[in-house]
């Protein structure tokens, strides 16, 4: 029996010498039945992944002309996607050549899996896990950890199994179950998505599994900086838009007074006494934000929007 295709999604926005070291790693793999999606998140001028078609003529290239985030960058890619599998896989990753080997052999014997993530690792500390699967989200402090963290790999971390968490930086998941439920809630654009995702796929009678015999290796943050103001307002945002659209009656009024009172103003506090002047004002922006829009409602301007205006780029 052939192996089933496999649709391998990126997105690229400003970093396209980052995207071409994925691809240049994914050449490596020892699965021959693949495609390849690059979605390029209207990158400013010169910053677009278009002209790595040059350098890899294997990929099918998408061009949108609006940055829709990480969720909506994925989502146009899902729409022009041809695989029995979908691996979703940051741009700032490099890849072993057994990982999607080894994550669709292991969904084919795990029925029950609906989202498969690799064991990942630090790209530059390469000794050193950031992933292993992930305990969360804690209904009043809505606080997750990844199990591994910071540790040195001795293969401890080697067993297989349910978790409660996976992570956005790779995940391969069947596209039957994603045609069932639909794709990430672009509401969030960057980060959450994958964690409130992942409710709507155990709603569906589905598991997340950390599958421990494989590894990617992560640059992490090399599109948003690792303490921009940028990405402390999305994470701030969507941590407190996650628990509005996650949690109920006394868990939501619990989680929202810990959240505003406690996490926001400390770190607030934390960052004006440091005059880290625009950390301050993100957390700030990231509750407003909030006050003033809806948690269900998506935005007008989205992956299927314009759908029908895109093609494959030549």
């Amino acid at each position: 029996m052939s192996d089933p295709l496999v649709s391998i999604i990126t997105v690229n926005y400003n970093a396209p010498e980052i995207t071409a070291e994925l691809l240049s790693s994914l050449l490596k793999l020892n699965y021959s039945n693949y495609e390849v999606i690059v979605v390029d998140n209207a990158s400013t001028s010169g910053r677009s992944s278009i002209n790595l078609k040059k350098q890899f003529p294997f990929i099918h290239h998408i061009s949108s002309p609006v940055n829709l985030g990480f969720a909506g960058g994925n989502n146009i890619g899902l729409q022009f996607a041809k695989g029995e599998y979908v691996f979703l896989l940051n741009n700032d990753t490099e890849i072993t050549k057994e990982l999607v080997t080894i994550l669709v052999h292991y969904l084919q014997n795990h029925p029950d899996c609906g989202v498969a993530c690799p064991k990942i690792k630090y790209f530059f500390k390469p000794e050193i896990i950031q992933y292993t699967g992930s305990v969360g989200l804690h209904p009043i402090t809505s606080r997750t950890y990844d199990e591994g963290y910071l540790k040195q790999d001795t293969g401890q971390f080697n067993q297989s199994k349910i978790t409660d968490l996976p992570n956005g930086a790779a995940m391969m998941v069947p596209m039957k179950l994603i045609q069932a439920i639909g794709g990430m809630k672009e509401l969030f654009f960057l980060y959450y998505e994958e964690l409130d995702w992942a409710v709507y796929i155990k709603n569906a009678g589905f598991n997340i599994h950390y599958v421990g015999a494989a590894e990617v290796f992560h640059k992490e943050s090399s599109s948003t900086g690792i303490n921009s103001a940028f990405k402390n307002y999305y994470l701030y945002r969507n941590r407190f838009l996650y628990i509005r659209r996650h949690s109920k009656g006394i868990k939501l009024l619990a989680a929202s007074l810990y959240f505003i009172f406690i996490a926001c103003i400390f770190n607030i506090i934390k960052h004006a006494c440091k005059k880290e002047w625009s950390l301050s004002f993100s957390i700030i922006r990231g509750l407003w934000w909030n006050i003033w829009n809806d948690a269900y409602k998506e935005p007008e301007i989205n992956a299927f929007s314009f759908l029908n205006k895109l093609s494959l780029d030549k």
